[in-house]
C-alpha cells in the first residue's frame, strides 16, 4: 500500500500538464490541416477564374486569329493560323475611311459621356440634397422611365430632330444625354445619399451656395461614381448601332458601328464573302475599348466597390 500511494503521488503532479496539453491533441486535426483546406480553396478559385477567363477571352482570340487568315480558313476554328495574311488590315484601311469613322466615334462618344455624366449628376444631387413635396413621387417617375422600351420613343425623337433639321447629323447621337439618364441618376443619387449631410450644413453656415456645395463638396467625394458613369456611357456610345442607322446617311459621318455595318454590306454581300476583312475591321474597333478598360481599370473597380458600399 505504501508503494502504491507513493506511485500515485508521484504521478499526480503530472496530471495538470497532461490535461493542459491534451486539448492540443484532442480534436484529432492533423498539423497543417487548416492550411491544406485554405490551399485547396485557393486552388479551386484560381481554376474557376481561369476557366471563366478562357470562356470570355476565346471569342476575341478567335476574332484576332480570323482577321489574319485567308478567306477559306476563317472558320476552321484554329487559333493559330496555318497561313498568315496580314494584308487584311491594309485592305480594310484602303477600302473604307476607317480612320474617319474612328474619329467620329471618339467625338460622339466623348460628347455623350460628358453630357450624361454632368446632367445626371446635377439631377441626382437635387434629388439627394433638397427636401421638397413630391420628391419621392417625382424620383419614382424618373426611375419608372427605365421600364419604357427605347423602341417606343424612336419615332417621336426622330420627328423632333427632323423638325429641328438635325436628323441627318451627329447631334441626335449625343444631345439627348443633356437631359440625363434614369439609370445614372439612380446610381449617383444613391451615392450622394451616403455623404454626411453635416458637411453641406457646415458649408452653408460658412456662406457657400448650392453651386459650391455641388462642385466643391459633392463632386470630389463622388468622383469614383462619376468615373463609373462616364465609363459605362463610353462603352454604350461606342457600341451603339441603332441611332447611327436611323440618323446617319453620309458615309463621312459614320461612327464605328455604322461603319462596320457598311463594311459587312460591302464585303459580306454577293457570292464571295470576305469575312477576313470584316474580322480585321472588328479587331481595329475593339482594341480601343480594351485599352480604355485597362487604363481606367483602377478607377472602375474603385467606383463599383464604393458605389456598392454607399448604396
Amino acid at each position: 500500500m505504501t508503494q502504491l500511494t507513493t506511485a500515485q503521488e508521484t504521478r499526480a503532479p503530472r496530471r495538470p500538464t497532461e490535461e493542459a496539453s491534451a486539448p492540443e491533441r484532442a480534436p484529432g486535426r492533423r498539423p497543417g490541416g487548416r492550411d491544406r483546406v485554405g490551399l485547396r480553396a485557393r486552388l479551386v478559385r484560381v481554376l474557376a477564374l481561369t476557366a471563366a477567363s478562357v470562356v470570355f477571352l476565346y471569342p476575341f482570340f478567335w476574332l484576332l486569329s480570323a482577321s489574319v487568315k485567308p478567306s477559306e480558313d476563317v472558320f476552321d476554328n484554329a487559333l493559330i493560323p496555318h497561313v498568315w495574311q496580314l494584308s487584311n488590315y491594309t485592305a480594310i484601311w484602303h477600302a473604307v475611311p476607317l480612320l474617319t469613322w474612328v474619329g467620329n466615334s471618339v467625338t460622339v462618344t466623348l460628347a455623350a459621356a460628358v453630357a450624361v455624366t454632368a446632367s445626371s449628376a446635377v439631377v441626382a444631387f437635387g434629388f439627394a440634397y433638397f427636401r421638397f413635396p413630391g420628391r419621392n413621387v417625382l424620383f419614382a417617375l424618373v426611375v419608372g422611365t427605365m421600364m419604357l422600351p427605347a423602341v417606343v420613343t424612336m419615332v417621336p425623337q426622330y420627328l423632333i430632330w427632323n423638325q429641328l433639321h438635325l436628323a441627318s447629323t451627329q447631334v441626335p447621337l449625343w444631345a439627348p444625354n443633356l437631359f440625363g439618364s434614369a439609370f445614372y441618376i439612380f446610381l449617383l443619387r444613391q451615392f450622394f445619399l451616403g455623404l454626411p449631410r453635416e458637411l453641406f450644413e457646415a458649408a452653408r453656415v460658412d456662406g457657400a451656395g448650392y453651386r459650391t456645395l455641388f462642385w466643391r463638396i459633392a463632386v470630389p467625394l463622388c468622383r469614383p461614381a462619376l468615373i463609373v458613369t462616364f465609363i459605362f456611357e463610353v462603352q454604350a456610345s461606342w457600341t451603339d448601332l441603332i441611332r447611327p442607322l436611323i440618323y446617319l446617311r453620309d458615309p463621312s459621318l459614320y461612327t464605328v458601328p455604322r461603319g462596320l455595318k457598311a463594311v459587312l454590306d460591302q464585303f459580306g454581300a454577293g457570292g464571295e464573302m470576305h469575312w477576313e476583312v470584316v474580322c480585321a475591321a472588328s479587331v481595329i474597333v475593339t482594341v480601343p475599348m480594351i485599352i480604355a478598360f485597362f487604363v481606367c481599370q483602377r478607377h472602375f473597380t474603385e467606383g463599383i466597390a464604393t458605389t456598392g458600399s454607399k448604396g
